[in-house]
């Protein structure tokens, strides 16, 4: 039964990413985005970690550091790699780069590790998101492609990719709410000297908190639980694929929250990542099994 809820854990998570946007554009207008990802990070290890020491199941018995330290340094390169892609070569294309090439990226290196060749309903399923997001975003602004800015967002969507599946090895070994507090909390760690790099005057007023604490609990702690819990029945390619519906919900939560419209072209990008998140639901392939959890090499 936990194989078959354990997609929509990873759309649950993507749909809470998705509020990240709405909330960063509700912040105070000196909240540079960079100090607002670097809080966040800080805020949801920090949440993280009180609640797995409350409950008693962190065990760091054999606990694999050098994985650990792997997971949190992409992690942490995600951040300000994809801010600083989004600020060089705009929301719309930085945006689609990163989360668009992630699940490609996720695959190749699925492929490369565990020696596991992406299906066919994969391919397929990815695809129609890929194309579905890149139609959703193209309209958002006028395109302007920059080199480094491209680069940058690769790299993004790399370091997305590979936190993903290093976790995967993470999360059959030990509990989901023991990895993310660890891994976050070290990423936090990582990311700590950009809060004394910006202003974070900001934080102290009542929007700069709440939106902090927003970010940190439910869109990178609560979250990031629900994928990790996800990632034990299902492949690293697979559950990057299903995280494109964080660009999903941040379109619609601009529609109904921000006052934004969308075009018909935003609208059928809107139904082709629906049609390719329900193609790879649908497959009988979409989890993976304990065959294939045992496939990563330790």
């Amino acid at each position: 039964m936990k194989d078959k809820w354990a997609p929509f854990f990873i759309l649950l998570a993507a749909v809470l990413w998705g509020t990240t946007g709405t909330s960063q554009a509700l912040a105070p207008e000196a909240a540079h985005p960079i100090a607002i990802g670097a809080a966040r990070l800080a805020a949801g290890g920090l949440f993280l970690l009180c609640i797995v020491l409350l409950s008693g199941k962190l065990n760091y018995k054999n606990w694999p550091i050098k994985t650990t330290i792997l997971a949190s340094v992409c992690m942490a390169l995600y951040q300000p790699l994809f801010f600083t892609a989004v600020t060089i070569t705009g929301v719309a294309i930085g945006t689609v780069t990163a989360i668009g090439s992630a699940p490609i990226l996720s695959g190749f290196l699925e492929w490369i590790y565990l020696k596991k060749r992406p299906g066919t309903m994969w391919w397929c399923s990815t695809l129609l998101s890929i194309l579905g997001c890149l139609m959703l975003f193209v309209n958002k602004e006028s395109v302007y492609i920059d080199p480094v800015g491209i680069l940058m967002a690769l790299g993004a969507g790399l370091s997305f990719a590979g936190y993903t599946l290093v976790s995967r090895d993470l999360v059959e070994r030990y509990s989901s709410l023991s990895v993310v507090a660890v891994v976050f909390t070290l990423s936090a760690i990582w990311l700590s000297p950009f809060l004394f790099v910006f202003d974070m005057s900001w934080i102290t007023s009542v929007r700069g908190v709440s939106v902090s604490l927003h970010l940190g609990i439910m869109a990178t702690g609560i979250a990031y639980f629900l994928f990790a819990k996800g990632l034990v029945h299902v492949s690293s390619s697979t559950a990057v694929t299903l995280a494109l519906a964080e660009p999903l919900t941040a379109a619609l939560l601009g529609v109904f929250l921000l006052g934004e419209s969308l075009n018909i072209t935003s609208w059928l990008g809107i139904f082709l990542l629906l049609l390719g998140i329900g193609v790879l639901i649908g497959s009988p392939k979409s989890s993976g099994s304990e065959k294939e959890l045992g496939m990563v090499q330790k």
